[in-house]
C-alpha cells in the first residue's frame, strides 16, 4: 500500500515536471505559472483589467504572463507601448496564428493576417480606397451626413419616450461603412442587413469568450462538437453573404467606374490576374468583416459612452451646446472643418474615447523574430499584449485620469491639444483602420444631434451604470435615454 502510495506521488510529481512552463532565460519577471492554465487562474473572468493592473506595480511596465502554455509579454504605459509598436514596429508587428479568430479568418484580411507582403498590398488598398471615396473630403460627409438624417428621423419619432441608443448607434455606424463597401445604405429593417449585424455580433461574441480560450488553451478539445465551431459556422454564412453581393457586382460593374470598394477590389484582381498575387475572393471577403468591425464597433460604443456621460454631466452637455449654437449659427448642417473653432466639444469627443476604453488588450501582436526588448529575452512567436487602459488612465499623463473631464484634452486658454498618451486605436504600423473614420463620424454625429436634441437621463431609471462589460472589446451596459427637441441657442431646462 505503501509503496504504491509511494509510486503514485513520483508518478504524480513525474507529470509535474512534464507539464511545467519553463520560462525562458532573460524573460521578463511574472507571476509564476501552473501547468496548463498558465496564469489564466489570477485572472478575474468577468473582467481582468484591475488583475493587469496588479502585476504592473509589482513587476514593473513589461512583465512576463502564461496563457495556456503560451508565453505574453504585456506592455503597459505608453513609453513602453510605443517603445515597442512604434520604435521596434518590425519585430512585433506579427500576429498570433494559434488563435481561434485567426483560423475562423484562415489569417486572411488585415486584422488577423501575419505582418507580410498580403498584409502590406491589403492594407494599402483599403487605406487608398477609403481615400478614394471621400475619407476627410467633402464626399465622406455627406455619406455620413445622410446617415445622421436617419438618426435624427428616429430620435424625432421617439421624442419624450424612453428608448435604448444601442441598436440605433450600431446599424448608423455599420450603414456608413456599408455604404462603402456596397455602393448604398440599408434600411435599418432590411432583412439582409439585420442578419448581417446579428451574425457578426454573434461571431464576435464567440471569438472573445471563454470558448475561444478553450480553444486556444486545450487544441484536443477541438475534435468535439462544442460551442466553438459556431464561429465557423457564422463566418461560413458571412463569406456566403459576401460572395453573392460579389457575384452581382460582377454583373453590373463597369470598368473604370467603380461605385464602391468590391468594385475596386474586382478591377485590382482583374489588373493582376498575369501576376503572383494574393488579391482574390475570399481575402475580399474577409476584407470586407474586418473593415465592418473596424468602422462599426468603435463607432458605435463611443457614442454611447458619450450618450450616458452627456445626459448625466448636464453642465458639459450644455456647454458643448453652447459652443455649437455659436460657431455654425444659421448655419445648415456642420463640417469636419467646423471642428477646429470647436474645441470644447472636441476636447469631450476626445475624453469619450479615452474613458470609453474601447479595446483594452489592443489586438494581441506576437514577436517576429527572437528579439530585445528593455534588456529582456522574447522569443520569436511570444505573444504582445499593449495594455492601452494603462495608457489611457495613466496618472503621470492626464489631468484626471480617472474621471470623465474634457480638461484633460484643453489647455489654460481652452485650447484643444492632443495628449501623447491618448492611443484608443493602438499605435504603430497595425494601428486600427477605421480611426479616420471614427474621428469624422463621431464629431458630425455628436455634433448634428446635440445641435437638434437635449439629452436626458430618466428620472425613473435609478442610478445610472458607469461599469464596463469586458470583451475583446469593452462596452456599457445597456441603459435608457429620453432625447427632448431643443432650439439652437437654448441649453437649459433639463431633467434631473
Amino acid at each position: 500500500m505503501l509503496t504504491a502510495l509511494v509510486l503514485l506521488c513520483l508518478g504524480a510529481f513525474l507529470l509535474y515536471l512534464q507539464l511545467r512552463i519553463r520560462r525562458p532565460k532573460n524573460f521578463p519577471p511574472g507571476p509564476a505559472p501552473v501547468p496548463f492554465f498558465g496564469n489564466l487562474l489570477q485572472l478575474n473572468r468577468i473582467n481582468p483589467l484591475k488583475d493587469f493592473d496588479k502585476f504592473a506595480q509589482h513587476y514593473g511596465p513589461i512583465y512576463g504572463i502564461y496563457i495556456g502554455s503560451q508565453p505574453a509579454v504585456v506592455l503597459t504605459g505608453q513609453k513602453m507601448i510605443k517603445e515597442a509598436l512604434i520604435t521596434q514596429a518590425a519585430e512585433f508587428a506579427g500576429r498570433p496564428n494559434h488563435m481561434m479568430i485567426s483560423h475562423v479568418t484562415r489569417s486572411k484580411g488585415v486584422i488577423m493576417a501575419d505582418y507580410g507582403e498580403s498584409w502590406r498590398e491589403h492594407r494599402r488598398f483599403a487605406l487608398t480606397t477609403l481615400r478614394n471615396f471621400g475619407l476627410g473630403k467633402k464626399s465622406m460627409e455627406q455619406r455620413i451626413l445622410e446617415e445622421v438624417k436617419h438618426i435624427c428621423l428616429l430620435l424625432e419619432e421617439s421624442a419624450g419616450k424612453s428608448i435604448d441608443p444601442q441598436h440605433l448607434y450600431h446599424q448608423a455606424a455599420s450603414n456608413i461603412i456599408a455604404s462603402v463597401i456596397f455602393g448604398s445604405r440599408f434600411n435599418y429593417q432590411d432583412e439582409y442587413f439585420q442578419t448581417l449585424i446579428q451574425t457578426m455580433e454573434k461571431l464576435t461574441k464567440i471569438a472573445i469568450g471563454p470558448w475561444a480560450m478553450l480553444y486556444e488553451i486545450a487544441p484536443v478539445l477541438r475534435i468535439f462538437p462544442l460551442p466553438f465551431w459556431k464561429a465557423f459556422h457564422y463566418f461560413e454564412k458571412i463569406t456566403r453573404h459576401g460572395l453573392k453581393v460579389v457575384e452581382e457586382h460582377k454583373k453590373s460593374c463597369v470598368a473604370g467606374e467603380p461605385r464602391d470598394l468590391i468594385d475596386c477590389y474586382l478591377e485590382e484582381m482583374k489588373k493582376r490576374a498575369d501576376q503572383r498575387t494574393t488579391f482574390d475572393e475570399s481575402q475580399m471577403v474577409t476584407l470586407l468583416f474586418d473593415l465592418f468591425l473596424a468602422g462599426t464597433e468603435t463607432t458605435s460604443n463611443t457614442l454611447r459612452t458619450l450618450t450616458l456621460y452627456l445626459m448625466t454631466h448636464t453642465h458639459i452637455q450644455e456647454q458643448c451646446q453652447r459652443e455649437i449654437d455659436e460657431v455654425l449659427g444659421a448655419h445648415d448642417h456642420v463640417t469636419y472643418e467646423d471642428r477646429n473653432a470647436m474645441h470644447f466639444v472636441q476636447a469631450v469627443i476626445h475624453e469619450g474615447q479615452r474613458i470609453a476604453d474601447i479595446v483594452p488588450l489592443s489586438v494581441f501582436h506576437t514577436a517576429r523574430t527572437d528579439t530585445q526588448l528593455r534588456g529582456y529575452s522574447i522569443p520569436k512567436g511570444t505573444l504582445i499584449i499593449p495594455y492601452l487602459s494603462s495608457s489611457l488612465r495613466e496618472e503621470s499623463q492626464w489631468k484626471f485620469p480617472h474621471e470623465f473631464n474634457p480638461q484633460n484634452f484643453l489647455n489654460e486658454k481652452g485650447e484643444f491639444v492632443k495628449n501623447d498618451a491618448f492611443m484608443p486605436f493602438s499605435a504603430g504600423p497595425r494601428v486600427c483602420l477605421g480611426e479616420n473614420l471614427a474621428r469624422m463620424e463621431l464629431f458630425l454625429i455628436l455634433v448634428t444631434v446635440l445641435r437638434r436634441f437635449r439629452l436626458v437621463w430618466p428620472k425613473d431609471a435609478g442610478e445610472p451604470d458607469f461599469t464596463y462589460i469586458y470583451g475583446g472589446t469593452q462596452s456599457l451596459k445597456p441603459y435608457p435615454m429620453i432625447v427632448e427637441l431643443r432650439t439652437p441657442g437654448k441649453t437649459h431646462g433639463y431633467a434631473n
